[in-house]
């Protein structure tokens, strides 16, 4: 009995020991400088395989104490793999990373976001890195770049699974009444309905319209050329600008995203994290089940400000703030407020199949797509023919596919029997090589632009085709392609726009430019920095006036467009995305920094953009 006794307790005695082992934190600490942390597999967890392509996950638990992003690495023989790991700040998590991300390339969805990032409970994914074999695994690594202040990453419970164990252990719940995050504080957090009320009214109250001696369109009282009734381009003593429909100079300032229902919360599966929960009107409800699938805090406040009655109130305030803030266009993504009528804005077209298509690619070539284009056209186009206030369509967002035409070919092929797949085999019957197949993706590509182009102006001959707005740095194919097109759109996410990019593109098409998108966030309130990160509040206002200004000096620019009007929700959009990279918070209150440097920049832009005076030289701090 001492002896059975005697072994039981040794027994536990080395199962404890390996447990412990396997369950011992390892914690990663950034500061200052980019870096990477390191560590052996047996050190982690001494049982783990070195082949990992037979599971299904990466499992562990972590806390991290900032939403900035990192990679993380895996160590093969043969190279490393990398993903972009955006975690959740101050919370508890157990994370399940799909080994297959880091064994392939997406090639599911319809832009460069959808394919490019995925949500999950308590973190989000970058998708697109370095990828290959994962049957010789040594290492694990995480590399911060950029860290603001110090910051921790503690993992733990490093292990592999065939399914997700996806759990938020603490503290729960994250997300307050508000939609504020509730581990995180800073100064004017909202505490109670009264104080959100007390600093709206102090808005209200203080809102006057900006002293910028323009149009009621929002062009340049200060120059004058002939008027048609819509707005037009005219490149005049070297330079390009947008026309208003009274012939003033126009350059088009505006945000993406106002409206009043944007990057709602998923909240199906995590009901748990949130203190309560908006009314069912502001929510998404599987009406079969009942179930809420998503939830709007933006607009629960909005609700709780403007009263049940609140959709026009929103809309005319907005209206206000933008007339005050410098902000005379109503960018992509917009909701009812274009439909106003008293604000130049974009609108976005659809129904060209891209949603559906192989990687944002339509099967231009099944019976009855011209027709599809046309009956989509003349829908959407027919009944905003006659608006002044409509800058142009854009056509499509940030295909994915440019530089990965080999792919799109190998989903093609790969696919079931299609129009498109019975073309590219005869394409390639002559020869399947890289070079045939980009040149039956570009062939495709341009009856594509060709049909739609030609739909729209069909039902539209008065309003400006701004054309795709491109992702990253378009190929000169790409480019070349691009025609038909008043105004090359491009999405630029930077400091500032490239200008050796920029003049390419010009000489390339020979269109003016318009930049659909661009942002500066910072880490914290629970929202990550963004594309373009900067140390804090202040110097995203400092980064704004730089990047605009600098858009603003090359004589082609003729807009450029914030990316969005309202931060992200801190638990994600639907692909997990939860940036602070708004104009407003969460609650509907402005970031004081970003409005005055949006006024400022508007004061200046008429002679930016003339040449009369430099672009600001005032770069941002970045950590």
């Amino acid at each position: 009995m001492k002896k059975l006794l005697m072994y039981l307790a040794i027994s536990s005695l080395l199962l404890l020991t390996a447990c412990t082992v396997k369950n011992k934190p390892v914690i990663a600490k950034f500061k200052g400088t980019s870096a990477l942390v390191k560590w052996a597999i047996k050190d982690l967890n001494p049982e783990l395989p070195a082949d990992w392509s037979s599971y299904g996950f990466l499992t562990f638990e972590y806390k991290s104490s900032t939403t900035q992003r990192f990679d993380l690495r895996v160590y093969d023989s043969s190279g490393v793999r990398i993903l972009r790991f955006q975690p959740f700040q101050g919370a508890r998590i157990r994370a399940s990373v799909p080994l297959i991300h880091f064994q392939k390339r997406n090639t599911q969805g319809m832009d460069m976001a959808s394919i490019g990032q995925k949500g999950w409970p308590g973190f989000w994914l970058g998708l697109g890195g370095t990828v290959g074999s994962i049957k010789h695994v040594d290492s694990l690594g995480v590399l911060m770049r950029q860290p603001i202040d110090s910051q921790t990453f503690v993992l733990s419970n490093v292990r592999l699974t065939m399914t997700a164990e996806d759990t938020i252990f603490e503290p729960i719940p994250l997300v307050d009444e508000f939609g504020q995050w509730i581990p995180a504080e800073w100064p004017g957090k909202a505490k109670t309905v009264d104080e959100l009320r007390s600093a709206w009214d102090e808005e209200d109250k203080a809102l006057q319209p900006g002293d910028f001696n323009v149009s009621k369109y929002g062009g340049f009282m200060n120059a004058r050329v002939k008027a048609t009734g819509f707005f037009r381009v005219q490149k005049i003593d070297g330079k390009w600008w947008f026309v208003d429909p009274e012939g003033y100079l126009f350059f088009s300032t505006g945000s993406c995203g106002i409206r009043p229902r944007v990057d709602f919360s998923r909240v199906k599966g995590r009901e748990y994290i949130f203190k309560a929960m908006p009314p069912a009107e502001l929510s998404t409800t599987n009406q079969t089940t009942g179930v809420v699938s998503n939830s709007s805090f933006f607009t629960w406040n909005l609700y709780r400000r403007f009263g049940t009655d609140w959709t026009q109130k929103w809309m005319n305030f907005t209206m206000r703030r933008m007339d005050s803030w410098g902000l005379n266009t109503v960018g992509n993504w917009l909701d009812t407020l274009g439909a106003g009528h008293r604000k130049a804005y974009v609108m976005r077209l659809t129904g060209w199949g891209i949603e559906t298509g192989v990687m944002g690619m339509p099967d231009v070539y099944a019976p009855g797509y011209v027709a599809k284009v046309d009956s989509a056209a003349a829908r959407q186009c027919t009944p905003l023919k006659k608006d002044p206030y409509l800058l142009g369509y854009f056509i499509g967002n940030e295909p994915p596919w440019p530089n990965r035409e080999s792919e799109l070919v190998n989903v093609v092929l790969a696919g079931a029997e299609t129009p498109m797949q019975i073309e590219a085999k005869k394409y390639l019957a002559g020869g399947d090589t890289p070079e045939r197949r980009r040149d039956f993706v570009y062939e495709t590509y341009s009856k594509f632009i060709g049909i739609v182009n030609a739909a729209v102006k069909k039902y539209d001959p008065n309003h400006l085709n701004l054309g795709i707005r491109y992702g990253g740095t378009p190929p000169d194919n790409l480019i070349k392609a691009s025609k038909g097109f008043d105004v090359f759109s491009i999405n630029i996410y930077g400091y500032a726009p490239n200008q050796n990019t920029l003049q390419k593109i010009y000489d390339l098409s020979g269109l003016p430019i318009i930049i659909g998108e661009f942002h500066f966030g910072t880490p914290g309130r629970g929202l990550a920095p963004g594309l373009a990160q900067v140390k804090n509040q202040k110097e995203r206002g400092v980064a704004y006036q730089y990047y605009v200004e600098s858009a603003a000096s090359h004589p082609a620019l003729i807009g450029a467009h914030w990316f969005i009007w309202t931060d992200q929700p801190s638990t994600g959009r639907n692909d997990g995305e939860n940036y602070n990279i708004g104009f407003v918070d969460v609650t509907d209150r402005p970031y004081g920094d970003m409005v005055n440097a949006s006024k400022e920049t508007f004061k200046r832009l008429f002679d930016v953009h003339s040449g009369k005076v430099p672009p600001v030289t005032r770069k941002a701090i970045v950590q």
